[in-house]
């Protein structure tokens, strides 16, 4: 396994440690030419990772990224997340989701599908039912859940090993100004259960280059991640990526980029290793000081 690609857990898929985030991605704005040329150049810089959603847009981030992967012709990861609104309680209407994602997508399968959240009227056991039958059914290669607690991590995974089936990712929210996952237990229980850890919003929105209130003072972050930045002729941004990559071989991160210029800039992290100082001085600029 090349230094820029990481596994999927245990299920036999993997992915670039970075991918794309397309959330914002439209057949409208910002147009599906330049979005086409995102994906070009995502699939050019080793970062042929696409994670999508059926709710980005009612369905328009999934379309667009069809049309721009079938534009582009080669290969490309996707992955997608099934909504668990109240109104959907049954297994034929989490099958039809997956088949109109796959029709949106312009694929038979799928590479990840998660569930999107937990939080609904059927609990995750009976949604990892759902996605091990979709398994069984060749629609979709690996099983993922987004936004779950360690509790809920297990209770997936628990079903899924009935079938045979790895628990594949979490998708969370994580970036050097949240934290969280290290904290609450994912992290570690990504570690223990040998599950990726895919980080959305890995930036922050762009946010981790202007400093934090939580950390030792309003600019500590921001003057670290430049003096890091202007040693290794890299951009903030750039060197907040690496050091998410470089925390833990679970985590895979995927920026949010509508532009391929963004793809490009992102990319850098694929191969900016820091030095343990750099990391460790970047670790204690970004964590809160100690209560009282």
């Amino acid at each position: 396994m090349s230094a820029t690609e990481r596994p999927l857990g245990r299920s036999g898929v993997r992915v670039p440690a970075l991918g794309v985030g397309t959330n914002r991605w439209s057949t409208g704005e910002p147009g599906q030419a330049r979005l086409n040329e995102t994906l070009a150049a995502a699939v050019d810089v080793g970062m042929g990772f696409l994670d999508t959603a059926e709710i980005y847009g009612f369905g328009r981030s999934e379309r667009a990224v069809g049309v721009a992967a079938r534009q582009d012709g080669r290969p490309v990861v996707l992955a997608s997340k099934f909504a668990p609104l109240p109104v959907r309680l049954t297994a034929g209407q989490f099958g039809s989701a997956l088949d109109r994602t796959l029709e949106r997508l312009g694929r038979g399968s799928l590479d990840l599908y998660y569930l999107h959240f937990p939080y609904s009227l059927r609990g995750v056991e009976t949604r990892m039912t759902g996605m091990a039958r979709a398994v069984e059914a060749g629609k979709i290669r690996a099983v993922g859940i987004s936004n779950c607690n360690v509790a809920r991590m297990r209770k997936a995974a628990g079903v899924l090993a009935r079938y045979g089936i790895p628990l594949a990712a979490n998708q969370v929210q994580y970036s050097l100004l949240h934290r969280a996952p290290e904290t609450n237990g994912v992290l570690e229980a990504c570690r223990q259960m040998d599950v990726a850890l895919v980080a959305y919003r890995p930036l922050a929105g762009g946010a981790v280059s202007g400093g934090s209130r939580r950390s030792h003072g309003p600019t500590a972050l921001a003057d670290t991640l430049q003096e890091v930045a202007a040693a290794r002729d890299a951009t903030t941004l750039q060197v907040a990526l690496a050091w998410l990559l470089q925390r833990d071989d679970h985590v895979i991160a995927i920026p949010g980029a509508t532009k391929p210029d963004h793809v490009r800039q992102n990319s850098r992290a694929l191969t900016l290793e820091l030095s343990d100082e750099e990391f460790a001085s970047i670790d204690r600029a970004s964590k809160p000081p100690p209560a009282g």
